[in-house]
């Protein structure tokens, strides 16, 4: 039996660690700047922005170490984008209406909408690629 407590208790420990580490690592990820082509949304311009295209909206804010790690991933998904399909980007902290409004209760979320309506959301850290095969199935490539 003490064996056995010995050996959960040196897992429990090593986990802490790793995660302790973990944590550390992602608090210190840089703040990577905009892509040119992602759209900065706001109470005023929302609305428009979103009219006609089909917009990936990241929910985020600077304190969040994980929308600090998806940063570079929307800037590969803006480059790739064509058409009336964008990424845009709403600071929680600044537009905390709008974040209501959405019902955007952690963060990041990505929403993705179409003519101004949401299709799809999602939360968590994505990669590139599912990202980019969600978009295009709300908006498949003309031939």
């Amino acid at each position: 039996m003490n064996t056995v407590l010995i050996i959960l208790v040196s897992v429990l420990a090593v986990l802490f660690v790793v995660r302790w580490f973990a944590m550390r690592k992602i608090k210190k990820t840089p703040m990577v700047e905009d892509h040119e082509n992602i759209l900065t949304l706001t109470d005023k311009n929302f609305k428009q922005q979103t009219k006609n295209r089909l917009v990936l909206v990241d929910f985020w804010a600077e304190w969040c170490a994980p929308c600090r790690l998806m940063a570079p991933t929307l800037n590969e998904v803006a480059t790739e984008l064509k058409g009336d399909a964008f990424v845009g980007k709403v600071n929680i902290e600044q537009h905390q209406s709008m974040a209501q409004r959405h019902k955007v209760r952690n963060i990041p979320t990505l929403i993705l909408f179409k003519n101004g309506i949401e299709v799809n959301r999602y939360v968590g850290v994505k990669g590139k690629d599912f990202l980019m095969k969600e978009i295009e199935k709300m908006n498949p490539p003309t031939p």
